[in-house]
């Protein structure tokens, strides 16, 4: 019998919002008005961005990544350790979940389609060799842009088209810094394990200006956009990778670390209705 606590613990849900979020955000751009967002397709994508495909991305990567994991002090509790008896029976839940879902993407148009299997792509090979571009630094942080394509597929499959390419480029640096800032409390086990990620190569101040500066280039570059918002937001990160910044120890940062969920979550919700409520009221 499937070990389903297990299987809802890979899938992170913590961090379902990452995926969902940006769905859902991509819906609300691309409609008129809320009438446009009942629909039996709209709900069953949304069903697909907040649990297959998490387990799909975190599935994977758990997968390929039990040598550094079982390094990492973070597994023991705040996550958990999928140690190579239980490969199989994840492949085929990963497998389970995805499978119908992923037919689905083949009737929409190809904006959706490109969408949805760059999604699959970047999620898969983020982890899984013969890529495993989280392993290459830099590679690793902008593969991540994986976070924003599930909102690019709920646009196109609105509009039939794909979302402004500055917004998909602020998308993607956001993404990245979000995965750079994620990678310092691991430069440990990550060492230890010898894995090379931009975090291991830039260090724990060079990996936080990164991230301060890819968090500016999306607000300027969403700016023509969603003004305030931008420069809400943007100080909003810039604030959090200062505070961490000088902490100045890896417990520090993980402490800042464990709010950047909820941050990311609380922006993602004012994004929603920053959006929304011109159009819906």
């Amino acid at each position: 019998m499937p070990d389903f606590r297990f299987l809802l613990k890979v899938s992170r849900p913590r961090f379902w919002i990452y995926i969902f979020g940006p769905y859902i955000v991509g819906l609300v751009a691309a409609v008129d008005n809320r009438n446009e967002l009942i629909s039996l397709t709209f709900l069953l994508f949304g069903v697909y961005f907040l649990y297959p495909a998490n387990l799909l991305i975190y599935g994977v990567n758990d997968i390929f990544d039990f040598e550094t994991d079982r390094l990492n002090e973070k597994k023991a509790d705040y996550e958990t350790l999928v140690t190579p008896e239980r490969r199989s029976g994840l492949w085929l839940a990963i497998f389970i979940t995805n499978f119908a879902f992923v037919d689905i993407f083949w009737l929409g148009s190809t904006p959706v389609i490109a969408s949805g299997l760059a999604f699959l792509f970047f999620s898969i090979f983020y982890s899984a060799p013969p890529i495993r571009a989280k392993t290459k630094p830099f590679l690793d942080s902008a593969f991540n842009i994986l976070y924003v394509l599930p909102g690019i597929f709920s646009y196109s499959l609105v509009t039939g088209t794909f979302p402004p390419a500055l917004l998909v480029i602020a998308g993607g640096l956001w993404t990245a810094a979000m995965h750079a800032f994620s990678a310092i409390p691991d430069i440990y086990a990550d060492r230890e394990a010898k894995l090379s990620t931009i975090a291991t190569t830039l260090g724990t101040t060079g990996t936080h200006l990164f991230c301060l500066a890819a968090y500016v280039g999306a607000g300027l570059l969403s700016y023509q956009y969603l003004s305030f918002f931008s420069v809400a937001v943007t100080a909003v990160y810039v604030v959090m990778m200062t505070a961490s910044m000088l902490t100045g120890s890896r417990e520090g940062v993980f402490r800042v670390y464990r709010y950047f969920p909820l941050v990311n979550a609380l922006v993602g919700f004012v994004l929603f209705w920053y959006i929304a409520i011109p159009k819906f009221l």
